[in-house]
């Protein structure tokens, strides 16, 4: 059996809505994608002690080692930490999902177009997922009541069931797709190699030593193109 690709989960980190939210769906994403992908959280690998630059290193570390990146673009304004991460992906050309599940219209784009600001719309190999949550959070209840009636012990798990699976669904034929896209550098490995190169060297110097000798880049640069990355 393939080794999954490393999906990198990207969003806020701030309450518990968002941990146990995120934690959540990267568990149905694992579930559904039967060891086609896993999903990796940046909360799993943070901890209080950290510095706030060590914080930021070891997840640009981690996205930069992931093969595909998830971004939730949830909010009136979205989340900046998740945009800088959103930009550094593109950076490298990496394959990205963007999930927005708020039902709420935002952004400058006039209802017509994403419901985000527009700076964060139209890079290559990045495809949106748009779902309303409340419809889909009431559709799966109605559907429990209709088939369980009101007395189901189960009513607080099988409406989540049919929450979750939806959303991890859609996201994964969202993977399925952007990841035949073809990349921005072609066959080009000297420009893929200089994108990388520029990557671990703009955050700052401890990034980079972060990120481990130039062979070891250029070996995960080589392990992403075998697994059809780039």
């Amino acid at each position: 059996m393939k080794e999954p690709l490393k999906i990198y989960f990207a969003g806020e980190l701030f309450d518990h809505k968002h941990l146990t939210g995120n934690t959540i769906l990267a568990s149905y994403i694992n579930n559904n994608a039967h060891g086609k992908y896993i999903v990796v959280l940046p909360q799993d690998s943070e901890s209080g002690g950290e510095r706030a630059e060590e914080i930021r290193n070891n997840d640009l570390r981690l996205l930069l080692e992931s093969d595909l990146a998830l971004f939730n673009f949830d909010g009136t304004d979205l989340d900046s930490g998740t945009v800088a991460e959103f930009m550094f992906a593109k950076m490298i050309d990496m394959p990205s999902v963007i999930l927005r599940t708020d039902f709420r219209l935002a952004g400058d784009q006039k209802g017509i177009g994403d419901k985000w600001n527009l700076m964060c719309s139209f890079y290559p190999r990045t495809e949106p997922v748009t779902i309303n949550a409340m419809e889909l959070y009431q559709h799966a209840h109605s559907h429990h009541k209709h088939h369980h009636g009101e007395k189901c012990d189960c009513e607080t798990v099988y409406p989540i069931d049919i929450f979750y699976n939806r959303i991890a669904g859609d996201l994964i034929k969202a993977f399925d797709k952007v990841r035949r896209k073809k990349s921005i550098f072609g066959k080009d490995l000297d420009k893929l190699n200089a994108a990388y190169d520029l990557a671990v060297s703009f955050p700052g110097e401890r990034f980079k030593k972060a990120c481990g000798k130039p062979a070891k880049l250029r070996e995960l640069i080589d392990t992403k193109r075998k697994k059809g990355i780039y």
